[in-house]
């Protein structure tokens, strides 16, 4: 079965462009799965049917993994089976008729107002380190971009004289996003007064680096994020995607459409938006609850 993994990789590759992200968790989830149906002795498509595909996810519940990520496998589980359908490996997927596990909608979490501004004054010094901490928060927060969007960008994506950015998003979808002001002087200065320095020759390609000059990593900003938000006397559990949840959130809650919200943050399924509009919603019945005096 292993072969028909890899050809199924090449697949959503190429053929379905997902993100290099996106492949790797199906890979590891279609992996965990091959394994089981090796201990199960199916070595062939055909050999595989709904009572292993339900036997694998009931062990998935019983080792303890949330429904989140059970319903993450079986939709690879979904996808891998109906691609060996379509190249004609097997007749029929085993996955199809798998109820998917109910999943609880968490609301996303977001910074206040005041903790972004106390997330944005921790990074108030002079220092190299304090000038491009500032500018990336500036410019997360502004634009609502991905981390992945975020230490991936590349000098010529950024256009602060027009205040854009181009960004490659899921699915290696470009999108258009609007900077801001204070982003853009923020940015403007850590080029100007580090990276400057760093990069004279513009050599890299990335907007933002580290101090060894090599491009941001998604590890190291999330250690930047957090090491700010403690600084700042933030104790809620941030994280990038925090400053993502809090630019949108904040949009709505200003008067932004939903549509425009959905094409900034590259959202393809207006849906996966809609979530924000609950989380306004539960704010603004905190806030009467608190405030009215027959709450």
């Amino acid at each position: 079965m292993n072969d028909y993994l890899d050809l199924f990789m090449s697949y959503i590759s190429v053929e379905k462009g997902l993100s290099k992200n996106t492949s790797a968790a199906y890979s590891r989830d279609l992996a965990r799965y091959l394994d089981f149906l090796d201990q199960e002795r199916k070595q062939t498509p055909a050999e595989v049917g709904p009572l292993e595909v339900a036997k694998f996810m009931g062990a998935l519940k019983d080792r303890g993994i949330s429904a989140r990520s059970r319903a993450r496998n079986l939709s690879a589980i979904r996808m891998f089976h109906k691609f060996l359908m379509v190249e004609n490996y097997a007749d029929s997927s085993p996955a199809s008729i798998i109820e998917a596990p109910r999943t609880a909608n968490k609301l996303p979490h977001f910074l206040t107002g005041p903790e972004v501004e106390a997330l944005l004054a921790a990074c108030s010094g002079n220092k190299a380190d304090d000038i491009r901490d500032l500018a990336m928060l500036e410019l997360l927060y502004a634009t609502g971009l991905r981390v992945s969007e975020l230490v991936n960008l590349k000098l010529r994506e950024v256009n602060l004289q027009s205040g854009y950015l181009l960004t490659v998003g899921k699915g290696d979808k470009e999108r258009l996003v609007p900077i801001g002001e204070s982003a853009c002087q923020k940015v403007s200065r850590y080029l100007q007064e580090v990276r400057a320095s760093q990069d004279p020759l513009d050599r890299n390609p990335h907007l933002f680096l580290s101090r060894l000059r090599d491009a941001m990593s998604r590890q190291a900003f999330w250690n930047i994020i957090k090491k700010r938000a403690l600084s700042a006397g933030i104790r809620k559990n941030i994280s990038p995607h925090t400053l993502r949840h809090s630019f949108a959130t904040h949009l709505l809650e200003n008067g932004a459409d939903l549509r425009s919200v959905q094409i900034m943050l590259g959202h393809a399924d207006l849906a996966t938006t809609q979530i924000y509009t609950h989380v306004t919603r539960e704010r603004l019945k905190r806030l009467h609850q608190q405030i009215h005096p027959r709450g």
